[in-house]
């Protein structure tokens, strides 16, 4: 299997040139900051059996993610809602796992550096429990004013709404800040956001034929938007 295409530069259309700099950057978690494509998985996987569910293959619950916060996609593939000791389980095993998480290249400078000048939060699909516990881990989690989980939003991405509360909370107009995602549906949130959507390029789901206003082929080339 081929991998996809990256980006050789970043690319900034005059739409986004005429915004001038980004008053502070919102990021997406995985696939973006950490690689986790084998631990998150997992977690759900052994979650799933404890519940009394089947034993799932990656691929058949990463199809899923797109359903939403761990609740929504444990209540799919157990085929019944789920409880809170399934979402225990899961956090529980995730916490377990979660060494095995490493970080991109460059992306933990790149962190240090734009948060000392701008403000910085996080919006993932993933529960806010979740996140903590893998940027805790990961030792990326002092990087951000706002940490922000798909369960604390009314719809998940490829709806405004995480992008929107994370520029809130931060205090930034969403028309002066950058959204950072590897996904499409990353993209499609910032897009429909008001926010500056960049693709980051060297994440697992980066599909050059979804519309970007930037694209990004290594985590230094984000600070070209702060100038």
């Amino acid at each position: 299997m081929s991998s996809p295409r990256r980006p050789d530069a970043i690319r900034i259309p005059a739409v986004a040139q005429a915004r001038g700099q980004v008053d502070g950057i919102v990021f997406d978690m995985d696939g973006t900051l950490i690689e986790s494509h084998a631990v998150v998985p997992a977690a759900y996987r052994a979650a799933i059996v404890d519940g009394g569910g089947p034993a799932l293959s990656d691929a058949e619950i990463i199809a899923g993610y797109p359903l939403g916060p761990p609740a929504a996609l444990l209540s799919h593939l157990l085929r019944r809602p789920a409880t809170e000791a399934d979402l225990a389980a899961y956090h529980a095993h995730l916490a377990t796992l979660a060494g095995q998480v490493t970080v991109y290249p460059g992306v933990a400078d790149v962190l240090a550096d734009v948060a000392s000048r701008v403000p910085v939060g996080l919006f993932t699909g993933a529960s806010h429990r979740a996140a903590e516990i893998l940027l805790d881990r990961a030792g990326l989690r002092g990087h951000f004013r706002v940490v922000l989980g798909g369960d604390e939003v009314a719809r998940p991405k490829p709806h405004p709404d995480g992008v929107r509360l994370a520029c809130r909370l931060l205090g930034l107009d969403p028309r002066r800040a950058a959204y950072v995602g590897d996904s499409p549906l990353d993209l499609r949130a910032a897009r429909s956001s008001g926010a500056v959507a960049v693709a980051a390029g060297w994440g697992h789901q980066y599909d050059a034929a979804e519309p970007a206003d930037l694209a990004a082929g290594r985590p230094e080339e984000l600070l070209s938007l702060l100038g």
